[in-house]
């Protein structure tokens, strides 16, 4: 009788392993960080996968929740602090938070360009939100004012990284800033009173330093001025 023969399977290599959203947005994020956002396409992530384009659109639907779910999976990093029990450490502490996460877009700042025009949704990035709205309703802040604050401070931050990483990128940024630095000082000793004044001023200080003022400049408006009074609903 002969030896009952064992399958041998015709497979050169170990079985795949299942698809997931977190396996599909953490393959997204590293080829992100290692190859940049524009090579973070369906077809690229699908042959990292080892499937098709198509089966990446169980799990999200379109570039745009692949970019949000990217962002949320980066604000892990994020230092997130209890907003209770701050007390009047409060701004500092918000101002803190709001220079981390602009730094962390500022390393990837095509994907801050994204999020400009995202609604991300996903859960650090809603608990980011909540911490932002804890840390202000600790500063004594109103909470319609607060409400509307955070969308100003988070786009703010947004926004920086994704200019100042435009202009990183830019091979003529340098000769645009010396080209700048040139025309005010023309203007400066010239008939521009206002601009002679400050000229000193006009460049002082370090990134570090202007990110955190205009941070706090924008908390004491926000911690100042009350939102407009709700407006009739249509009869």
């Amino acid at each position: 009788m002969s030896p009952r023969r064992v399958p041998v399977s015709r497979r050169d290599r170990p079985a795949k392993p299942p698809l997931s959203r977190a396996g599909a947005v953490a393959a997204a994020l590293q080829i992100m960080q290692e190859e940049g956002l524009e090579r973070v396409t369906m077809r690229r992530l699908a042959s990292e996968l080892d499937t098709g384009p198509a089966s990446l659109y169980v799990y999200v639907q379109n570039m745009a929740e692949l970019h949000g779910a990217i962002l949320d999976e980066l604000l892990t990093g994020l230092h997130v602090v209890d907003p209770a029990g701050v007390g009047a450490r409060w701004r500092g502490e918000l101002i803190g938070l709001l220079t981390g996460y602009t730094r962390l877009l500022l390393g990837q700042p095509s994907l801050a360009r994204s999020v400009l025009a995202l609604r991300p949704s996903g859960p650090h990035y809603v608990r980011l939100v909540d911490t932002l709205l804890g840390l202000l309703h600790e500063g004594g802040v109103p909470v319609a004012q607060a409400a509307w604050g955070v969308d100003l401070l988070l786009q703010h931050g947004t926004a920086t990284a994704a200019e100042q990483g435009v202009r990183g990128e830019a091979i003529e940024a340098e000769a645009e800033q010396d080209a700048l630095v040139e025309a005010l000082n023309d203007a400066a000793d010239g008939d521009c009173l206002n601009i002679a004044r400050a000229r000193d001023e006009l460049f002082s200080g370090t990134g570090a330093q202007r990110l955190a003022w205009m941070f706090d400049a924008l908390i004491t408006g926000i911690s100042t001025v009350a939102v407009p009074a709700r407006e009739p609903a249509a009869s």
